[in-house]
């Protein structure tokens, strides 16, 4: 059985769906790309056409932008709950620096 937990933590799994996000935000941006050339090409003026590039461009360098803090928080926060789960794992009873008896401390010239 292995020993990694069947359900994930919250921070793991929010950080897991973001990198879902950050993976379709380019096939969405191309389908946006291509929606005026959808519609009847003729309804959709040659400058209409500019304005949605760059409102689309736009809005991708936002959305990219949200999208990066997002996945940088998530980390952080996978991050922090690790730790906290490392450290309830640790053993309580003061012995984790110790050596175990028959191991000699050695000096810095001992090879």
């Amino acid at each position: 059985m292995p020993d990694r937990p069947l359900f994930l933590e919250r921070a793991s799994f929010h950080r897991r769906r973001l990198g879902d996000a950050a993976r379709v935000l380019p096939v969405l941006a191309t389908l946006l790309l291509l929606l005026p050339v959808w519609w009847v090409p003729r309804s959709v003026s040659y400058a209409g056409g500019a304005v949605w590039f760059f409102a689309l461009w736009a809005g991708l360098i936002v959305a990219i932008w949200a999208l990066h803090r997002a996945l940088l928080r998530a980390e952080a926060a996978t991050v922090r709950a690790s730790e906290a789960a490392a450290a309830q794992v640790a053993p309580r009873d003061g012995l984790a620096g110790r050596r175990p008896s028959g191991e000699a401390e050695r000096g810095p010239d001992a090879l």
